[in-house]
């Protein structure tokens, strides 16, 4: 039996447009046996029902046992924190995963980490992370970005943050929705130090991945 610790990241859906893109990204995390340390904002939960049909539970361990049917994942493998959950892991640097993807991120989302507000677990998580060297990942989704925006995306790009716009390509031929989603997920796998099947490298295409 293998002493290897299970890779763990944090995954936080807020409310910006693009739930499909997260519900992706949860999905491949799990099937990779990546234990997910989950953050749902309340209108992360009201994008989720619009754009992705799914009504996700506000009460995190109804969420949890909700999506492990739903993603019929080991519920070792997922864990589902509230808002105001300040003895989780995730809120401490010394049990902390060290890497966070904000997927969607909301601009009040990106404004509050560039702030260090600190005022839900989602700001904490992420605060954390900076502390303590971690990498963070933020994939926001807005158009057209103000001078606001773009301040804070620089100042947390200065601190190591990757900043990942929810923009797919079109290089690989997209043929459906999925196909663009599947793009920034395989993006953000590759970010993540994942091993990918989604899309082909540029100049492998019609290749073996």
């Amino acid at each position: 039996m293998s002493d290897k610790p299970i890779p763990q990241i944090t995954l936080a859906f807020t409310g910006a447009s693009g739930a499909p893109y997260g519900w992706r990204l949860l999905q491949c995390l799990l099937q990779q046996q990546v234990q997910v340390h989950l953050l749902i904002s309340s209108a992360a939960r009201v994008v989720f029902a619009t754009e992705h049909g799914t009504k996700l539970s506000a009460a995190p361990e109804k969420c949890q046992a909700q999506l492990v049917e739903l993603l019929q994942c080991s519920p070792h493998l997922l864990k589902v924190y509230g808002k105001d959950d300040w003895f989780s892991p995730v809120a401490s640097g010394s049990a902390a995963p060290k890497q966070m993807v904000v997927c969607p991120c909301s601009t009040g989302t990106l404004a509050a980490i560039a702030n260090g507000a600190s005022e839900n677990l989602i700001e904490r998580a992420a605060d954390v992370v900076l502390k303590e060297r971690g990498q963070l990942i933020l994939v926001p989704r807005e158009s057209p970005l103000n001078a606001i925006h773009l301040e804070h995306m620089l100042k947390l790009a200065r601190l190591g943050v990757t900043i990942m716009p929810a923009a797919p390509g079109f290089y690989h031929n997209p043929t459906s929705i999925d196909d663009l989603v599947d793009f920034m997920v395989a993006r953000m796998l590759d970010h993540l130090g994942l091993e990918q099947q989604l899309l082909a490298r540029w100049g492998y295409q019609g290749e073996a991945h």
